[in-house]
């Protein structure tokens, strides 16, 4: 049921103009919250809004790549909402698959840009809010994937950052510990997404075949990152697996 008017909580997701992240906040609004919602381009954040209240919202065309402009728009969720309590490290891309030989050095940078360093500059700026907020405090949520545990072929670049992304994970969690600051990871696979449509017509097996992979419902998705969310900061969900149960990861190759 959504809530009125009555958000006492303030989330922030990025990659919020589609797929994942647009699910994800949209789900949070109509539990209550109010999000700022990042993304390269204002339109499709505009449309993620638009099924909720105009104050529930708070449009933020954002690079997350970008320090300047990540810094700009954490000091307008600052002005405009007084506070933070859930970060949504969301927004995230894949390179083409091509052979890891033929695979060129802007492809590999463009991934790790937006997968992780958008990740650790968004983290970073939620850090320090939910350091000199009062009541302390607040929730990080990264977006890894089952490629953090299992690669697909030709996916050096998503694979690696989604690795890291664990790492960053790991250490935001203990670095936040002090200062009741929480973080966890989601862990997601074959949600059908955009991204994930390919895996309707067949996709590249570890033996080189072609399959069709099973699929879930986004939305399965968004309840988990408000299950997350709704934790108190005493408990935590360090890592949790959301997957189409018949998708092809354990035993994967």
């Amino acid at each position: 049921m959504r809530m009125n008017n009555t958000a006492s909580k303030f989330a922030l997701v990025t990659g919020a103009g589609s797929g994942i992240g647009r699910a994800a906040a949209q789900a949070l609004m109509a539990a209550g919250y109010r999000v700022a919602l990042l993304g390269r381009r204002a339109e499709p954040l505009v449309e993620t809004a638009a099924a909720f209240a105009p104050e529930q919202a708070l449009v933020l065309p954002t690079d997350v790549t970008d320090a300047a402009a990540v810094a700009a728009s954490f000091s307008r969720v600052q002005t405009e909402f007084g506070r933070l309590d859930l970060l949504f490290n969301n927004a995230g891309m894949s390179a083409k698959g091509v052979a890891f030989e033929d695979l060129s050095l802007a492809q590999w940078q463009a991934v790790v840009d937006v997968n992780l360093t958008g990740s650790f500059l968004c983290a970073q700026a939620a850090f320090k809010l939910m350091k000199a907020q009062s009541p302390r405090g607040g929730r990080i949520i990264n977006n890894g994937s089952i490629s953090a545990h299992a690669p697909r072929p030709n996916s050096a670049p998503y694979t690696a950052s989604k690795h890291a992304i664990t790492g960053l994970t790991k250490a935001l969690s203990l670095d936040g510990r002090p200062f009741d600051i929480a973080c966890g990871q989601l862990d997601i696979g074959n949600a059908l997404t955009e991204m994930a449509m390919p895996m309707t017509q067949g996709v590249r097996q570890a033996t080189g075949e072609l399959a069709v992979e099973a699929t879930m419902d986004v939305a399965h998705v968004a309840s988990a990152v408000v299950y997350m969310a709704g934790l108190p900061l005493e408990a935590n969900v360090q890592f949790m697996t959301v997957m189409a149960t018949k998708m092809p990861f354990i035993g994967r190759g």
